[in-house]
């Protein structure tokens, strides 16, 4: 992403940074939201469940996202032996995706309204940037994340819907490969490997089903 500096194209740097950062904070309070719901109030008590972004960035993940346009925030601190139900699991781990899905559909469809009304606001090319790449990255970070590899929330969900033969043998695997496994995509992403672009693709697929201008 650092690309577009070196381009010339500040504003636009700028604004899809803004949305990243943006996407993730709604992302991580979901997680802490959701877990508080459930009785665990660690996030609560460590200042995290918050939506300023201030309280959620990794200034290591941060720097990923300038450089190569990946990262992530700070993982919001739960407990699960405070949760009220073996189902707070499945439900804080697919709160982070389903905020981000949710922060998708009311900002394409603002969008539309808008220029369905004519709202000035919502006319010109700086305004179509934010709200789509908003919706966009939001679309991206929930697909991405429900992908059941390392530490991504997709593998605290997968087993909940597996026989328990099979969740327990996906579970031992994953916690002994599955973060080589991500690290592996990643790195085959950054040396050009389009990974991403077809996490991208299908975020964009699912984003025509939730617009309903």
């Amino acid at each position: 992403m650092i690309q577009l500096l070196f381009q010339g194209q500040v504003v636009l740097f700028i604004l899809i940074l803004f949305c990243l950062v943006l996407s993730l904070t709604f992302h991580e309070y979901g997680h802490g939201y959701m877990a508080r719901q459930f009785g665990d109030r660690t996030a609560e008590q460590q200042g995290r469940l918050t939506l300023n972004p201030i309280a959620h960035i990794d200034p290591i993940g941060l720097l990923m996202v300038i450089l190569i346009g990946f990262g992530f925030a700070k993982p919001v601190p739960t407990d699960p032996r405070n949760y009220s139900s073996r189902w707070g699991i499945l439900f804080v781990a697919a709160a982070g995706p389903f905020m981000n899905l949710v922060v998708a559909f009311i900002t394409i469809n603002l969008y539309g309204l808008g220029l369905y009304f004519g709202w000035e606001l919502f006319q010109g090319t700086t305004a179509n940037s934010f709200f789509i790449f908003l919706a966009s990255i939001n679309m991206l970070l929930m697909v991405f994340n429900m992908i059941p590899i390392g530490p991504l929330d997709g593998h605290y969900i997968l087993p909940f819907f597996l026989p328990r033969r099979l969740a327990m043998n996906y579970m031992y695997y994953n916690q002994r490969y599955g973060n080589w496994v991500l690290l592996s995509v990643i790195a085959l992403a950054i040396m050009g490997v389009p990974i991403f672009n077809h996490v991208w693709e299908f975020g964009q697929y699912l984003l025509k089903f939730i617009f309903l201008f």
